[in-house]
């Protein structure tokens, strides 16, 4: 019963149940941590429990989180067929303990942490992102509302974020369609495999089928403005991956024009920037400028466009692997998360801007003092919720559609 239940398993709040909240059954068919989510519906044999559970929980001050890590078979890309960044394990394992303010049903309802697909081989799992092997050739995507901070994946998801950034991405890829090929098959769930259609409620508008790619192992990141990393470079240097820079910038000046700084790919932690000197030795030079070429003009294009929304994307990053299309664009594009997204109307140089993002979840961890040392703590149901209302705003405001979900 356990294992499949955590197929339906997506919610964000865990907690060591009473004994009287336990079933009859072996030790191995016991969990440790009960996962009441999406309740009732998730777990119809437990809808009487649904009140005391809550009463339970509202009386517990500390919950234990017990997620183990994915045991991953063939999790390695194959040498001819590498995938982009995705990091083999979750992060979850890091996380013992924690204080939690418990999210109420109906938001847990919304909520997707994790996926079990038992027909299909799991090939990696990212801090957002569960990809699975559908046959040689394609791959499924799915993005969870898991979310990170400070390079440890919460214990609480935000409701929507993975609709957000797939049908964002799915945006972008038909608006950049004529600059660039990118590596989506199809995300019309009719279309996916015989087996999957069982799964649609979980995959609907936030998975698609994508075609694997041999990926370029560095991240193409585009700055139009100066914030972040970039910023704290050029406090210290004047440079920002060894590009000169005119003096005097404020943080969050727009610069004389976009800049192309390169990253290395990192499985976990930070991606380190490097000169794009170094990026040619590791890609080629022609492989390089060709790269650098494309990241700019998409980044011209995106941009441009999102401030007629009102959106400045002030920085942003690509991959790219290579298909049958030649360099094809891939992974996410243009999202909250591979972006940093800013809303025009409140901009003003000289400090830290307002963000479509993880701003309510940083600013939270840093009113906790959390010492960015696991075990991560989970977040209040408002942290949550306006964190999901800033993701939804955003693909709101760049689409004019209204989310599938």
């Amino acid at each position: 019963m356990w294992g499949r239940a955590s197929r339906r398993a997506v919610g964000c709040t865990f907690a060591t149940l009473p004994q009287e909240f336990k079933g009859e059954g072996t030790e191995e068919q016991q969990p440790s941590s009960f996962i009441f989510a999406q309740a009732p519906s998730a777990f119809p044999q437990f809808g009487h429990l649904k009140t005391l559970a809550q009463q339970a929980f509202q009386a517990l001050l500390s919950m234990s989180i017990n997620l183990h890590p994915l045991a991953i078979q063939g999790v390695a890309a194959t040498p001819d067929k590498p995938l982009t960044k995705i990091s083999l394990g979750l992060e979850y394992a890091t996380i013992s303990a924690c204080r939690i303010s418990v999210m109420n049903f109906e938001l847990l309802d919304s909520v997707l942490l994790q996926t079990d697909f038992p027909e299909l081989k799991l090939h990696a799992s990212g801090k957002v992102r569960d990809v699975y092997v559908i046959d040689q050739e394609r791959l499924l995507f799915v993005a969870t509302d898991r979310i990170s901070a400070f390079d440890y994946v919460l214990a609480t998801g935000i409701p929507h974020k993975g609709r957000v950034l797939t049908q964002v991405s799915l945006f972008w890829f038909e608006f950049l369609r004529d600059l660039v090929p990118n590596h989506l098959v199809t995300a019309d769930i009719g279309q996916y495999p015989k087996e999957l259609q069982k799964y649609a409620d979980q995959l609907q508008g936030r998975s698609m089928i994508v075609a694997r790619a041999d990926m370029f192992p560095v991240e193409c990141v585009v700055r139009g403005y100066l914030s972040g990393s970039a910023w704290k470079e050029y406090k210290a240097t004047g440079r920002v991956c060894g590009i000169e820079l005119p003096k005097g910038l404020q943080e969050s000046d727009r610069l004389p024009e976009p800049i192309f700084t390169p990253a290395t790919k990192a499985v976990t932690g930070h991606d380190e920037n490097i000169p794009f000197a170094e990026m040619a030795r590791i890609v080629g030079p022609e492989a390089g400028g060709q790269l650098r070429d494309l990241s700019l003009a998409i980044y011209q294009r995106a941009a441009e466009y999102a401030r007629q929304r009102g959106i400045i994307i002030a920085d942003t990053k690509f991959e790219f692997g290579r298909t049958a299309q030649g360099i094809t664009l891939a992974d996410e594009v243009l999202t909250p998360d591979s972006s940093r997204f800013w809303p025009a109307d409140q901009y003003k140089p000289g400090k830290t801007q307002e963000s479509f993002d993880k701003q309510y979840v940083r600013d939270y961890l840093e009113e906790i003092r959390w010492n960015k040392q696991p075990p991560a703590p989970a977040l209040p149901a408002e942290v949550a919720r306006k964190t999901s209302e800033k993701y939804v705003e955003a693909y709101h405001l760049l689409t004019g559609r209204e989310l599938d979900a």
